[in-house]
């Protein structure tokens, strides 16, 4: 058999298109979320202008687990009164939150044979087997919860605080959509919302 006829095949996960959405965006919100809390931190040690500060050994290899501890101590324990009880309520979330995302993304997929509209992940964590399940509704709550969570912990006073840091970095703001549209690059038209005409 001409075994270049395999590459025909692939396997399917068998996800509908709003499942594969929401893990997408999930995927993408949790990785904001750990770039944001490693951002802040590091700021605490090394500050804009100075050279050379020695960083904690947890930085180093950025276990996201060990730096959220290093954020809750220096910058959550150290924010001002107006902004730690968010704060906190966001570190509390991410807690919450943090189980679950890892059972999306490290877990084994299945969906169970007997209802159709679960998904089944299984993993091995310190030698416990860990079994989540979940429906589409299920992600598209988890996403909602991580949006709200990623902008609250970059901006815990709110709007105010969003449009202050937009005029502090450069006096204007620009989305990626504008700029790829601007700079005509081909990923504004995957950017660029689409009209439903099925209704």
């Amino acid at each position: 058999m001409d075994k270049r006829r395999d590459d025909f095949y692939r396997f399917d996960v068998e996800l509908s298109d709003r499942e594969t959405f929401f893990v997408g965006k999930i995927v993408a919100l949790w990785g904001a979320l750990e770039h944001e809390v490693f951002t802040q931190t590091l700021l605490k040690f090394c500050p804009p202008g100075e050279e050379n500060a020695a960083l904690p050994k947890k930085m180093n290899n950025a276990q996201f687990s060990e730096v959220l501890k290093l954020w809750k101590t220096h910058v959550l324990d150290n924010a001002p009164e107006e902004h730690a009880e968010i704060l906190k309520e966001q570190y509390d979330e991410i807690n919450r939150l943090g189980d679950y995302r890892n059972a999306l993304v490290h877990g084994m997929w299945d969906w169970q044979k007997t209802n159709p509209a679960i998904i089944s992940t299984i993993r091995v964590h310190k030698n416990t087997v860990v079994e989540a399940h979940f429906t589409v509704d299920d992600l598209q709550s988890l996403y909602d919860r991580l949006g709200r969570l990623n902008f609250m912990i970059r901006y815990p006073g709110g709007v105010e605080d969003m449009m202050r840091a937009r005029m502090q970095d450069s006096g204007y703001y620009i989305s990626r959509r504008a700029a790829s549209i601007f700079m005509e690059s081909p990923v504004a038209e995957d950017l660029t919302p689409k009209a439903d005409n099925t209704k």
